[in-house]
């Protein structure tokens, strides 16, 4: 249930002391080949981190022989030698695994303003180099984690050819992406311009509809390494669907970890204009501090759904939408219907389902309750 699943690819986690519980805190993912085929998205975030500043550059050629992330500092807005950092990590995982630095993602997740100690982190990438295994999976997304409470991984096997994933977040999560990190293996012949499309279209309709805090990371990286060691091309369709499925499910994950959550909810919008339309009004909802504080006293007020429908530009006639939540249609042309009294909000998983009546096009965005403990885990956050 990893990253190293599919053939082709090695990884390891270590210790570099970077975090102060001294646990894993470097991971290291190697695609063996015979290809090296990647695709690369990044945070929409106009302020980013020395990391992606990098990896931008990296990933152009559609070449990418290994990522290298840690945790325990974001190395963002760290000055010039906070890049320098960065670059020294890069060439670094080159020298140890023979092939230049321009090959090599550099992924950071943690603070901001917190500059990573250079010499372990370089220390750090030794020990992760000896450390490589083709069982390393699991000890890699490990060491990924900061406030996450488990790591995330994920495998989909095709016919001949798998993919495998793993990913860290639990908290600024919006779009695009999430605070996250993820790394998405496959064995799968893919060309670049392929992997890219089936990327772009696979995080459109997963992490970015996840929309936890509303919150928007520095850091967002999630990168897939084709090594073509299976020798199987799937039809393009094929590997989309499974990379979307993959998405998905790290997503879900993502969302199910969200610090101090207590609820995760699925906001659906039906029969908008357009897609665009459907997601802007469900994120609409997502992004209500008074909805979510709703939600967490398993209060259905779905007068603050409204409410928030009314800040779109979205098409609807504000005098005839319905809205349901966990199956009850407690609004119909908006006004009071079925009895609130009858939702059960007890359970962790809640569904809001809006419909506008507008046109045929649908969308679903995640998000979480607002609880004491989000409160407290942000006020006090330590890497």
């Amino acid at each position: 249930m990893t990253v190293t699943t599919p053939k082709g690819f090695l990884a390891s986690g270590v210790a570099a002391g970077l975090k102060s519980s001294g646990g894993k805190d470097l991971a290291l993912v190697v695609n063996q080949g015979p290809t090296y085929d990647s695709a690369t998205v990044f945070t929409a975030n106009r302020c980013k981190a020395n990391p992606v500043l990098w990896s931008q550059e990296v990933v152009k050629d559609g070449t990418v022989r290994a990522v290298v992330l840690n945790s325990g500092g974001a190395n963002c807005y760290t000055g010039p030698e906070g890049f320098q950092t960065t670059h020294a990590v890069a060439e670094k995982v080159a020298d140890g695994l023979g092939f230049g630095a321009i090959d090599v993602v550099v992924c950071s997740t943690g603070l901001i303003g917190l500059a990573n100690d250079r010499e372990d982190l370089l220390a750090g990438v030794d020990a992760a180099t000896a450390a490589l295994a083709a069982d390393g999976g699991v000890q890699a997304a490990e060491a990924i984690m900061t406030t996450d409470s488990v790591s995330k991984n994920v495998v989909l096997e095709g016919a001949g050819w798998s993919i495998g994933g793993m990913a860290k977040g639990a908290g600024m999560l919006a779009p695009q992406l999430a605070t996250m990190l993820v790394v998405l293996t496959t064995d799968a012949v893919v060309p670049a311009p392929e992997l890219d499309a089936a990327l772009r279209a696979a995080t459109r309709v997963s992490f970015d509809r996840l929309d936890s805090d509303g919150c928007m990371s520095t850091n967002d990286t999630v990168t897939v390494l084709a090594s073509g060691a299976s020798g199987i091309t799937p039809t393009p369709e094929d590997f989309t669907a499974a990379l979307t499925q993959a998405c998905t499910d790290l997503a879900m994950q993502l969302l199910k970890d969200a610090e101090g959550a207590d609820h995760e909810i699925a906001i659906t919008t039906l029969h908008a204009a357009s897609e665009d339309e459907a997601v802007e009004v469900s994120r609409s909802v997502a992004r209500s501090n008074l909805f979510k504080a709703a939600i967490f006293g398993n209060d259905p007020n779905w007068g603050r759904v409204l409410a928030s429908i009314g800040t779109t530009s979205a098409q609807f006639d504000p005098a005839d939408l319905d809205v349901a939540m966990n199956g009850v249609w407690v609004c119909r042309t908006s006004t009071p219907a079925e009895d609130p009294a009858t939702v059960d909000l007890t359970g962790r998983e809640v569904s809001v389902t809006i419909d506008l009546k507008s046109g045929d096009a649908r969308a679903t965005v995640w998000t979480n309750d607002l609880t004491h403990a989000y409160v407290h885990e942000n006020s006090a956050y330590s890497s």
